[in-house]
Protein backbone atom coordinates (compact mmCIF):
# COMPACT_ATOMS: atom_id res chain seq x y z
CA UNK A 1 0.00 0.00 0.00
CA UNK A 2 1.31 3.20 -0.80
CA UNK A 3 1.53 6.39 1.53
CA UNK A 4 0.62 10.05 0.71
CA UNK A 5 4.73 10.66 1.21
CA UNK A 6 5.16 8.30 -1.52
CA UNK A 7 2.74 9.50 -4.09
CA UNK A 8 4.39 13.19 -2.88
CA UNK A 9 7.98 12.09 -3.63
CA UNK A 10 6.89 10.50 -6.84
CA UNK A 11 5.16 13.60 -8.15
CA UNK A 12 7.91 15.83 -7.01
CA UNK A 13 6.75 18.06 -4.51
CA UNK A 14 8.90 17.15 -1.27
CA UNK A 15 12.26 19.94 -0.46
CA UNK A 16 12.51 18.53 2.65
CA UNK A 17 11.13 16.30 5.95
CA UNK A 18 12.06 16.19 8.98
CA UNK A 19 13.93 12.79 10.18
CA UNK A 20 10.80 12.19 12.47
CA UNK A 21 9.30 8.99 10.83
CA UNK A 22 6.68 10.81 8.57
CA UNK A 23 6.98 8.33 6.13
CA UNK A 24 5.92 5.42 8.51
CA UNK A 25 3.61 7.56 10.06
CA UNK A 26 1.38 8.66 7.03
CA UNK A 27 1.03 4.88 6.40
CA UNK A 28 0.43 3.69 9.60
CA UNK A 29 -1.84 6.54 11.26
CA UNK A 30 -4.16 9.11 10.12
CA UNK A 31 -2.20 12.22 10.03
CA UNK A 32 -3.39 15.88 10.98
CA UNK A 33 -2.06 18.16 8.89
CA UNK A 34 -2.31 21.81 8.37
CA UNK A 35 -1.02 24.74 6.09
CA UNK A 36 -0.86 28.27 6.80
CA UNK A 37 -1.88 31.10 4.11
CA UNK A 38 -0.86 33.86 4.27
CA UNK A 39 -3.98 36.49 3.54
CA UNK A 40 -2.35 39.41 2.18
CA UNK A 41 -4.22 39.61 -0.62
CA UNK A 42 -7.74 38.60 -1.48
CA UNK A 43 -6.75 36.01 -4.61
CA UNK A 44 -4.12 33.18 -4.37
CA UNK A 45 -2.14 33.19 -7.58
CA UNK A 46 -0.27 29.95 -8.98
CA UNK A 47 2.87 30.51 -7.17
CA UNK A 48 0.85 29.77 -3.67
CA UNK A 49 -0.70 26.60 -5.25
CA UNK A 50 2.10 24.35 -4.60
CA UNK A 51 1.45 23.76 -0.59
CA UNK A 52 -2.43 23.67 -1.14
CA UNK A 53 -2.33 20.65 -3.83
CA UNK A 54 -0.01 18.98 -1.24
CA UNK A 55 -2.05 19.81 1.75
CA UNK A 56 -5.18 18.09 -1.01
CA UNK A 57 -3.70 15.23 -1.18
CA UNK A 58 -3.10 14.28 1.95
CA UNK A 59 -6.97 14.78 2.51
CA UNK A 60 -7.26 12.43 -0.49
CA UNK A 61 -5.08 9.61 1.11
CA UNK A 62 -7.33 9.96 3.86
CA UNK A 63 -5.51 12.15 6.27
CA UNK A 64 -7.11 15.19 8.65
CA UNK A 65 -6.28 18.40 7.26
CA UNK A 66 -6.67 21.94 8.27
CA UNK A 67 -6.12 25.36 6.71
CA UNK A 68 -4.61 27.92 8.74
CA UNK A 69 -5.90 31.63 6.97
CA UNK A 70 -3.31 33.77 9.06
CA UNK A 71 -5.44 36.63 9.68
CA UNK A 72 -3.18 37.16 13.05
CA UNK A 73 0.01 36.68 11.39
CA UNK A 74 -0.94 38.83 8.03
CA UNK A 75 -0.75 41.52 10.06
CA UNK A 76 2.38 41.38 10.85
CA UNK A 77 3.94 39.73 8.14
CA UNK A 78 6.26 36.81 6.95
CA UNK A 79 9.78 37.67 6.12
CA UNK A 80 10.53 34.50 4.29
CA UNK A 81 11.30 34.98 0.65
CA UNK A 82 11.39 38.37 1.44
CA UNK A 83 14.13 41.32 0.65
CA UNK A 84 11.87 44.47 1.79
CA UNK A 85 9.45 44.88 4.76
CA UNK A 86 5.99 44.05 3.87
CA UNK A 87 2.93 46.66 4.14
CA UNK A 88 0.89 46.09 7.47
CA UNK A 89 -2.96 45.43 6.27
CA UNK A 90 -5.89 46.55 8.54
CA UNK A 91 -7.86 44.05 10.21
CA UNK A 92 -10.67 44.80 7.64
CA UNK A 93 -8.89 44.15 4.23
CA UNK A 94 -7.34 40.83 6.40
CA UNK A 95 -10.98 39.85 6.96
CA UNK A 96 -12.22 40.39 3.88
CA UNK A 97 -9.12 37.90 2.37
CA UNK A 98 -9.49 35.25 4.81
CA UNK A 99 -13.27 34.93 3.26
CA UNK A 100 -12.18 35.08 -0.70
CA UNK A 101 -9.47 32.92 0.33
CA UNK A 102 -11.71 30.20 2.24
CA UNK A 103 -13.79 29.96 -0.77
CA UNK A 104 -10.84 29.11 -3.44
CA UNK A 105 -9.58 27.27 -1.11
CA UNK A 106 -12.64 25.01 -1.33
CA UNK A 107 -11.83 24.29 -4.82
CA UNK A 108 -9.04 21.55 -4.06
CA UNK A 109 -10.59 19.97 -1.03
CA UNK A 110 -13.66 19.59 0.55
CA UNK A 111 -14.91 21.48 3.77
CA UNK A 112 -17.96 19.01 3.91
CA UNK A 113 -18.31 14.88 4.17
CA UNK A 114 -16.71 12.42 5.99
CA UNK A 115 -13.53 13.82 6.35
CA UNK A 116 -13.88 17.58 6.13
CA UNK A 117 -11.29 19.82 6.25
CA UNK A 118 -11.33 22.85 8.42
CA UNK A 119 -10.17 26.20 8.06
CA UNK A 120 -8.97 28.01 11.58
CA UNK A 121 -7.43 31.62 11.97
CA UNK A 122 -5.06 32.12 13.61
CA UNK A 123 -6.37 35.44 15.22
CA UNK A 124 -8.32 33.50 17.05
CA UNK A 125 -6.01 33.27 19.69
CA UNK A 126 -2.87 35.21 18.72
CA UNK A 127 -5.66 38.01 19.67
CA UNK A 128 -5.83 36.81 22.61
CA UNK A 129 -2.12 36.82 24.18
CA UNK A 130 -0.88 39.54 26.60
CA UNK A 131 2.57 40.60 25.66
CA UNK A 132 4.13 39.86 28.95
CA UNK A 133 2.70 36.54 28.96
CA UNK A 134 3.84 35.44 25.69
CA UNK A 135 7.09 36.92 25.89
CA UNK A 136 7.36 34.98 29.54
CA UNK A 137 5.33 31.38 28.22
CA UNK A 138 6.75 30.77 24.76
CA UNK A 139 9.77 33.36 24.33
CA UNK A 140 11.89 31.72 26.35
CA UNK A 141 12.35 28.68 24.52
CA UNK A 142 13.78 31.01 21.67
CA UNK A 143 17.45 31.94 21.64
CA UNK A 144 18.61 35.15 19.33
CA UNK A 145 21.64 32.80 18.03
CA UNK A 146 18.88 30.54 16.52
CA UNK A 147 16.75 32.68 15.13
CA UNK A 148 19.33 34.53 13.47
CA UNK A 149 20.90 31.56 12.09
CA UNK A 150 17.73 31.36 10.13
CA UNK A 151 17.91 32.17 6.15
CA UNK A 152 14.71 34.23 6.41
CA UNK A 153 16.48 36.79 8.85
CA UNK A 154 20.00 36.63 7.87
CA UNK A 155 19.79 37.73 4.01
CA UNK A 156 17.76 40.57 5.79
CA UNK A 157 20.13 41.38 8.48
CA UNK A 158 23.20 41.10 5.77
CA UNK A 159 21.31 43.78 3.38
CA UNK A 160 22.05 47.35 5.81
CA UNK A 161 19.83 49.18 3.74
CA UNK A 162 16.70 47.47 4.44
CA UNK A 163 17.52 45.01 7.17
CA UNK A 164 14.66 43.53 9.53
CA UNK A 165 12.27 44.80 11.94
CA UNK A 166 11.02 43.70 15.27
CA UNK A 167 8.09 43.50 14.52
CA UNK A 168 9.19 40.54 11.09
CA UNK A 169 11.52 39.54 13.17
CA UNK A 170 8.92 38.20 16.01
CA UNK A 171 7.08 36.43 13.35
CA UNK A 172 8.96 33.11 13.75
CA UNK A 173 7.78 33.01 17.01
CA UNK A 174 4.11 33.53 15.91
CA UNK A 175 4.01 30.84 13.74
CA UNK A 176 5.19 28.55 16.46
CA UNK A 177 2.09 29.29 18.91
CA UNK A 178 0.45 28.57 15.93
CA UNK A 179 1.73 24.92 15.47
CA UNK A 180 1.86 24.64 19.36
CA UNK A 181 -1.91 25.27 19.52
CA UNK A 182 -3.49 23.35 16.67
CA UNK A 183 -1.30 20.62 18.50
CA UNK A 184 -2.72 20.77 21.68
CA UNK A 185 -6.39 21.73 20.51
CA UNK A 186 -6.36 19.20 17.86
CA UNK A 187 -3.83 16.91 17.95
CA UNK A 188 -2.27 18.41 14.68
CA UNK A 189 1.26 16.39 14.55
CA UNK A 190 2.49 17.68 10.42
CA UNK A 191 2.88 21.04 9.47
CA UNK A 192 4.04 21.36 5.39
CA UNK A 193 4.66 24.66 3.92
CA UNK A 194 6.99 26.29 0.79
CA UNK A 195 10.72 25.78 1.43
CA UNK A 196 10.82 28.89 2.45
CA UNK A 197 8.48 27.94 5.49
CA UNK A 198 11.70 25.72 6.50
CA UNK A 199 13.14 27.93 8.99
CA UNK A 200 9.41 28.45 10.80
CA UNK A 201 8.26 24.97 10.79
CA UNK A 202 11.12 23.44 12.42
CA UNK A 203 10.98 26.11 14.92
CA UNK A 204 8.06 25.24 15.41
CA UNK A 205 8.62 21.14 15.88
CA UNK A 206 10.78 22.13 18.54
CA UNK A 207 8.53 24.32 20.45
CA UNK A 208 6.58 21.37 20.54
CA UNK A 209 9.24 18.97 21.91
CA UNK A 210 10.26 21.20 24.58
CA UNK A 211 7.02 22.60 25.71
CA UNK A 212 4.89 19.17 25.42
CA UNK A 213 7.80 16.44 25.18
CA UNK A 214 6.21 15.24 21.80
CA UNK A 215 7.31 14.46 18.78
CA UNK A 216 5.78 16.05 15.53
CA UNK A 217 6.86 16.32 11.56
CA UNK A 218 7.58 19.20 8.83
CA UNK A 219 7.74 19.14 5.60
CA UNK A 220 8.41 21.26 3.01
CA UNK A 221 7.83 21.60 -1.08
CA UNK A 222 10.00 22.79 -3.67
CA UNK A 223 9.66 26.58 -5.03
CA UNK A 224 9.29 26.42 -8.91
CA UNK A 225 10.82 27.71 -11.50
CA UNK A 226 10.69 26.80 -15.25
CA UNK A 227 13.36 25.16 -17.36
CA UNK A 228 14.30 28.51 -18.99
CA UNK A 229 14.87 29.76 -15.24
CA UNK A 230 12.12 32.36 -14.99
CA UNK A 231 9.79 32.41 -12.19
CA UNK A 232 6.71 30.14 -12.61
CA UNK A 233 3.61 31.58 -12.64
CA UNK A 234 4.13 34.78 -14.18
CA UNK A 235 3.16 35.58 -17.78
CA UNK A 236 3.86 38.66 -19.67
CA UNK A 237 0.84 40.77 -17.97
CA UNK A 238 1.87 39.67 -14.63
CA UNK A 239 1.11 36.93 -11.96
CA UNK A 240 -1.67 34.12 -13.03
CA UNK A 241 -4.69 34.83 -10.41
CA UNK A 242 -7.09 32.06 -9.25
CA UNK A 243 -9.44 35.06 -8.69
CA UNK A 244 -11.36 35.40 -12.73
CA UNK A 245 -11.69 38.69 -12.13
CA UNK A 246 -8.01 39.21 -11.72
CA UNK A 247 -7.37 36.59 -14.50
CA UNK A 248 -10.03 35.29 -16.61
CA UNK A 249 -10.05 31.37 -17.21
CA UNK A 250 -9.39 31.86 -20.47
CA UNK A 251 -5.89 33.77 -19.92
CA UNK A 252 -5.43 30.99 -17.16
CA UNK A 253 -6.36 28.09 -20.08
CA UNK A 254 -3.75 29.81 -22.42
CA UNK A 255 -1.04 29.67 -19.93
CA UNK A 256 -0.99 26.11 -18.94
CA UNK A 257 -1.28 25.72 -23.14
CA UNK A 258 2.16 27.66 -23.49
CA UNK A 259 4.00 25.29 -21.21
CA UNK A 260 7.21 24.66 -22.25
CA UNK A 261 7.58 20.38 -23.11
CA UNK A 262 10.53 20.79 -20.94
CA UNK A 263 7.87 21.46 -17.64
CA UNK A 264 4.83 19.84 -18.93
CA UNK A 265 4.96 16.30 -16.81
CA UNK A 266 6.47 17.83 -13.97
CA UNK A 267 3.57 20.45 -13.84
CA UNK A 268 1.26 17.82 -14.87
CA UNK A 269 1.92 15.64 -11.33
CA UNK A 270 2.15 18.72 -9.32
CA UNK A 271 -0.99 20.38 -10.43
CA UNK A 272 -3.57 18.00 -11.18
CA UNK A 273 -4.77 14.76 -9.65
CA UNK A 274 -3.94 12.36 -12.58
CA UNK A 275 -2.66 9.02 -12.17
CA UNK A 276 0.72 8.93 -12.41
CA UNK A 277 0.14 6.15 -15.01
CA UNK A 278 -1.95 8.43 -17.42
CA UNK A 279 0.98 10.86 -17.19
CA UNK A 280 3.12 8.65 -18.17
CA UNK A 281 1.14 7.78 -21.38
CA UNK A 282 1.43 11.77 -21.48
CA UNK A 283 4.76 12.19 -21.49
CA UNK A 284 5.06 9.59 -23.90
CA UNK A 285 3.24 11.47 -26.50
CA UNK A 286 5.29 14.45 -25.76
CA UNK A 287 8.20 12.42 -26.91
CA UNK A 288 6.51 10.69 -29.98
CA UNK A 289 4.43 14.15 -31.17
CA UNK A 290 5.32 17.59 -29.61
CA UNK A 291 3.76 19.06 -32.26
CA UNK A 292 0.39 18.20 -30.67
CA UNK A 293 1.37 19.55 -27.22
CA UNK A 294 -1.87 16.83 -25.79
CA UNK A 295 0.00 17.08 -22.34
CA UNK A 296 -0.26 21.41 -22.11
CA UNK A 297 -4.09 20.30 -23.51
CA UNK A 298 -4.69 18.27 -20.97
CA UNK A 299 -2.98 20.14 -17.75
CA UNK A 300 -5.04 23.65 -19.51
CA UNK A 301 -8.42 21.63 -19.69
CA UNK A 302 -7.59 19.77 -16.13
CA UNK A 303 -6.38 22.39 -13.85
CA UNK A 304 -8.61 25.41 -15.48
CA UNK A 305 -11.65 22.75 -14.77
CA UNK A 306 -10.18 22.45 -10.81
CA UNK A 307 -10.45 26.16 -10.38
CA UNK A 308 -13.21 27.30 -12.29
CA UNK A 309 -15.12 23.80 -12.90
CA UNK A 310 -16.13 21.34 -15.86
CA UNK A 311 -18.31 23.75 -17.89
CA UNK A 312 -15.89 26.73 -17.86
CA UNK A 313 -13.27 24.53 -19.23
CA UNK A 314 -15.10 22.78 -21.80
CA UNK A 315 -16.47 26.58 -22.73
CA UNK A 316 -12.71 28.09 -22.31
CA UNK A 317 -11.26 24.93 -24.81
CA UNK A 318 -14.20 26.07 -27.04
CA UNK A 319 -13.14 29.34 -27.26
CA UNK A 320 -8.88 28.61 -27.58
CA UNK A 321 -9.76 26.32 -30.38
CA UNK A 322 -12.02 28.64 -32.33
CA UNK A 323 -9.09 31.34 -32.07
CA UNK A 324 -6.84 29.26 -33.30
CA UNK A 325 -8.75 28.33 -35.98
CA UNK A 326 -11.60 25.32 -35.57
CA UNK A 327 -14.54 25.87 -37.42
CA UNK A 328 -17.71 28.01 -35.31
CA UNK A 329 -19.66 25.44 -35.47
CA UNK A 330 -19.19 24.07 -31.91
CA UNK A 331 -18.82 27.39 -30.15
CA UNK A 332 -21.88 28.10 -27.38
CA UNK A 333 -22.90 31.29 -26.27
CA UNK A 334 -21.02 30.66 -23.01
CA UNK A 335 -17.56 29.80 -25.06
CA UNK A 336 -18.58 33.49 -27.12
CA UNK A 337 -18.63 35.19 -23.94
CA UNK A 338 -14.80 33.51 -23.22
CA UNK A 339 -13.99 34.51 -27.29
CA UNK A 340 -15.17 38.33 -25.94
CA UNK A 341 -12.50 38.02 -23.46
CA UNK A 342 -9.67 36.72 -25.69
CA UNK A 343 -10.25 39.27 -28.99
CA UNK A 344 -11.33 43.28 -28.63
CA UNK A 345 -14.66 43.44 -28.91
CA UNK A 346 -16.15 46.44 -31.33
CA UNK A 347 -19.85 46.91 -31.11
CA UNK A 348 -22.18 47.34 -34.24
CA UNK A 349 -25.35 48.34 -35.26
CA UNK A 350 -27.14 45.02 -36.67
CA UNK A 351 -28.56 47.41 -39.73
CA UNK A 352 -25.00 47.80 -41.09
CA UNK A 353 -24.51 43.71 -41.68
CA UNK A 354 -28.01 43.81 -42.92
CA UNK A 355 -26.87 45.49 -46.07
CA UNK A 356 -23.51 44.13 -46.10
CA UNK A 357 -20.05 45.30 -44.48
CA UNK A 358 -17.58 45.92 -47.09
CA UNK A 359 -14.07 44.21 -45.66
CA UNK A 360 -12.12 47.18 -45.51
CA UNK A 361 -14.30 48.98 -43.77
CA UNK A 362 -14.82 46.36 -41.59
CA UNK A 363 -11.18 46.07 -40.59
CA UNK A 364 -10.67 49.22 -39.80
CA UNK A 365 -13.75 49.37 -37.78
CA UNK A 366 -12.18 46.54 -35.67
CA UNK A 367 -9.14 48.50 -35.51
CA UNK A 368 -7.18 46.00 -37.69
CA UNK A 369 -6.21 47.95 -40.34
CA UNK A 370 -5.65 51.95 -39.56
CA UNK A 371 -7.11 53.10 -42.30
CA UNK A 372 -9.34 50.96 -45.85
CA UNK A 373 -5.93 51.73 -48.13
CA UNK A 374 -3.91 48.99 -45.55
CA UNK A 375 -7.05 47.20 -45.02
CA UNK A 376 -7.18 46.68 -48.80
CA UNK A 377 -3.74 46.06 -48.90
CA UNK A 378 -4.33 43.38 -46.47
CA UNK A 379 -6.95 41.37 -48.35
CA UNK A 380 -4.74 42.15 -51.66
CA UNK A 381 -2.28 39.90 -49.41
CA UNK A 382 -4.52 37.00 -48.83
CA UNK A 383 -4.42 37.40 -45.18
CA UNK A 384 -7.83 38.68 -43.75
CA UNK A 385 -10.05 35.57 -42.25
CA UNK A 386 -13.94 35.77 -41.44
CA UNK A 387 -14.85 33.01 -38.41
CA UNK A 388 -11.13 31.64 -39.81
CA UNK A 389 -12.24 30.99 -43.61
CA UNK A 390 -10.04 33.68 -45.50
CA UNK A 391 -11.33 35.96 -47.58
CA UNK A 392 -10.52 37.55 -51.02
CA UNK A 393 -11.11 42.01 -51.68
CA UNK A 394 -14.74 41.61 -53.11
CA UNK A 395 -16.21 39.74 -49.76
CA UNK A 396 -18.64 41.30 -47.71
CA UNK A 397 -19.81 40.49 -43.86
CA UNK A 398 -23.10 40.43 -43.45
CA UNK A 399 -26.02 38.94 -41.16
CA UNK A 400 -25.04 35.53 -42.50
CA UNK A 401 -21.74 35.45 -41.05
CA UNK A 402 -22.63 35.94 -37.55
CA UNK A 403 -21.94 33.66 -34.86
CA UNK A 404 -24.31 32.30 -32.94
CA UNK A 405 -26.17 35.96 -34.42
CA UNK A 406 -24.24 37.68 -32.42
CA UNK A 407 -20.48 38.20 -33.40
CA UNK A 408 -18.42 37.81 -36.41
CA UNK A 409 -14.79 36.85 -35.46
CA UNK A 410 -12.35 39.02 -38.07
CA UNK A 411 -8.21 37.75 -38.37
CA UNK A 412 -5.70 39.37 -39.81
CA UNK A 413 -2.27 36.82 -40.12
CA UNK A 414 -2.49 34.03 -37.06
CA UNK A 415 -2.69 36.17 -34.00
CA UNK A 416 -4.50 39.57 -34.61
CA UNK A 417 -8.42 39.05 -33.50
CA UNK A 418 -11.30 41.61 -33.37
CA UNK A 419 -14.63 40.68 -32.96
CA UNK A 420 -17.61 42.56 -34.30
CA UNK A 421 -20.86 42.21 -31.74
CA UNK A 422 -23.75 43.61 -32.99
CA UNK A 423 -26.28 45.38 -30.42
Amino acid sequence: MKSVIEELQQRGFIAQMTESGLEKAALNETLIVYLGVDPTAASMHLGHLVPVMGLAHFQRYGHKVIALVGGGTGLIGDPSGRSTERQLLSEEVVEENVRCLKNQLSHFMSFEGENPAIMVNNNDWLSEFKLIDFLRDIGKYFTVNTMLAKDSVRSRLEDREQGISFTEFSYMLLQATDYLQLHDMTGCNLQIGGSDQWGNITAGVDLIRRMRGDAVHGLTFPLLTKSDGTKFGKSESGAIWLDPNLTSPYEMYQYWLNVDDRDVIRLLKIFTFLPLERIAELQHEVEEHPEARAAQRVLAWEFTALVHGKAVADAVRKASNFLFGSDPSELDTRALEHVATAAPVTMIDRSRLEDGLSLDEALTMAELAKSKREARQLLNQGGVYVNNQRCSPEDRVSTENLILDKAVLLRVGKKKYGLLMVR
